[in-house]
């Protein structure tokens, strides 16, 4: 279906693929993995012809049809969510938007001489319409658009209206509306919450195109992917399985690697030494040059490479008192919707509260008012008097100085501390080399979310408060906050739509729901096996 074929690119003068192949053939689920900057988006962009490689060749199939989901949605205005959607379709949305202005001239006194066009117009485009199954088409992208969160009022509202993130899944939308023989989709998993997340899963799993996917959710592409093509030092290698299976092959096969080279190593080391100890000898001149001859013939064994990996240790952080954080009868309303009315919870010391809840549910709200980023209508909010706090906010990463460097921005915060361990900090967080010169306002969404988290933490505090921490976060990062966070020993109160992270770090369980508020002893993982749901709003 999709062939790419001894493929080498070039971008300037970094060398993203040599001699590469790989096949996608029809109704495969594929995983593209790699590090970042390794070219993923442009193995997609060359699929979709809007790149040309240098070399080689990418074919596809006759009449192969082709969606593209990129981080980059464009503008969107003028029109509402679910016209935009149908767009993405072809002439039904432009049938749908002819429909919807005859349907207002109909209406309109000052062009009463002009009824009877009007009217003849409207009666052929609604055939046309009605031909290409059009009402069933807006049925479809409505239930689409529910999938992924949207309310009707939203639906119907001018797209242009909407925050990126919600623009994002319009886009999502479109694409998967638009049912084509393969779906490219880079990150898809960005901006959803989990239920939006396990609607797209289930989509996607029953979705009988090809599927080529990133995605820095591990449980999300282990559910859908059932190959993985790995990008690495401008190669292509391809595995069958999943993720998890494909991460179990390349540790297998980089210690196969290993115990290779380290044996190749130990005879070369054997056959120098006969060469060093006898060279000078006439009698084993023949035997010399023969072993010499041997070596120049060996195909060296190289050693595997490795992807670079971060860890971060925190520094024991400062012991809180029992009582970390408590909430009396608190009220919280928005205008008229009331988001808690007369709230009591309390978080005690080494507890690692995850909070679940649909959209509007008030988890950002809980975060904002334990955090003291917003005050209740009534009742009190009170945190222990040793508690040090850290809080990330969603929209954290938008109040970094854009004119300061990664290494500035450090400097700033930490004034006391040496250029040496704050390197070393930023390293931990993937700033090596050149990148700690870095101006904020280039970074991007990941970079930006790794250094605030690293401002959090170099001074660690007794209690961390986190919305959605992990949003830009590759899976290797990822990883790297898990298994720090999994070592610390301060209490912590989340939002994550990420059920790797979520499975990993808590032990209690906050769900918010219409019928009240539930506590539940245990992590996420009993949560799921008690209430047999991967989040609240998935209740039948």
């Amino acid at each position: 279906m999709i062939r790419l074929e001894s493929i080498g690119k070039q971008n300037g003068k970094q060398i993203v693929f040599i001699e590469a192949s790989a096949a996608i053939q029809r109704g495969e689920k594929v995983g593209l993995v790699g590090p970042n900057g390794a070219g993923k988006t442009t193995l997609f962009r060359m699929i979709t012809g809007e790149e040309q490689p240098d070399e080689g060749q990418v074919s596809t199939d006759r009449g192969v049809r082709i969606g593209y989901f990129s981080q980059d949605v464009g503008d969107m205005g003028g029109r509402s969510a679910v016209a935009e959607v149908m767009d993405g379709v072809g002439p039904v949305s432009q049938l749908a938007a002819e429909m919807a202005e005859l349907e207002a001239a109909m209406g309109d006194p000052d062009r009463a001489d002009e009824m009877d066009e009007i009217i003849s117009r409207y009666g052929e485009v609604q055939g046309r319409f009605d031909e290409l199954d059009g009402y069933a088409l807006d049925g479809r992208a409505r239930e689409v658009l529910d999938g992924l969160g949207f309310s009707q009022e939203m639906m119907n509202g001018d797209v242009g209206a909407l925050s990126g993130g919600w623009k994002m899944r319009v886009a999502l939308a479109k694409i998967l509306l638009m049912r084509p023989d393969m779906m490219l989709l880079d990150e898809p998993s960005n901006h959803l919450d989990i239920e939006s997340l396990i609607w797209l899963e289930n989509f996607l799993q029953g979705f009988d195109g090809a599927i080529l996917m990133t995605s820095h959710d591990r449980a999300f592409m282990n559910r859908i992917v059932n190959k993985i093509v790995e990008i690495d030092a401008g190669a292509l290698t391809t595995y069958s399985g999943d993720y998890e299976f494909y991460q179990g092959q390349r540790l297998l096969n980089e210690a196969q690697q290993q115990a290779q080279f380290e044996r190749q190593q130990a005879m070369l080391a054997k056959e120098i030494a006969f060469i060093e100890r006898f060279k000078a000898r006439a009698s084993h001149a023949a035997q010399v040059q023969s072993r010499v001859k041997k070596l120049e013939k060996i195909e060296k064994v190289e050693p595997p490479k490795r992807q670079q990996t971060v860890r971060f240790e925190f520094q024991p952080a400062p012991r809180s008192g029992e009582d970390v954080a408590t909430l009396k009868n608190v009220h919280k309303s928005y205008g008229s919707r009331t988001i808690y009315d007369g709230l009591d919870f309390q978080i005690r010391r080494r507890e690692r509260w995850c909070v679940m809840g649909v959209n509007g549910a008030g988890k950002s709200t809980l975060l904002k008012l334990v955090a003291g980023a917003s005050d209740p209508d009534q009742g009190a909010v009170s945190r222990g008097p040793s508690v040090k706090m850290a809080y990330f906010a969603q929209h954290a990463m938008e109040l970094l100085d854009g004119e300061r460097t990664v290494l500035q921005s450090l400097e700033d915060s930490f004034p006391q501390a040496g250029q040496a361990p704050l390197r070393a900090l930023a390293g931990c967080f993937g700033f090596s080399g050149d990148e700690i010169e870095k101006k904020c306002r280039v970074l991007s969404g990941g970079e930006k979310a790794r250094l605030v988290m690293a401002k959090m933490l170099f001074d660690p505090p007794n209690f961390l408060v986190l919305d959605e921490p992990t949003n830009h976060l590759d899976i290797a990062t990822k990883q790297m906050l898990i298994e720090a966070l999994s070592r610390y020993e301060g209490a912590m109160l989340f939002v994550s739509h990420d059920r790797h992270f979520l499975a990993a770090l808590s032990n209690r369980v906050l769900e918010l729901t219409q019928d009240g508020i539930h506590a539940y002893g245990g992590g996420y993982t009993e949560y799921v096996e008690r209430t047999g749901q991967e989040a609240p709003g998935l209740r039948g």
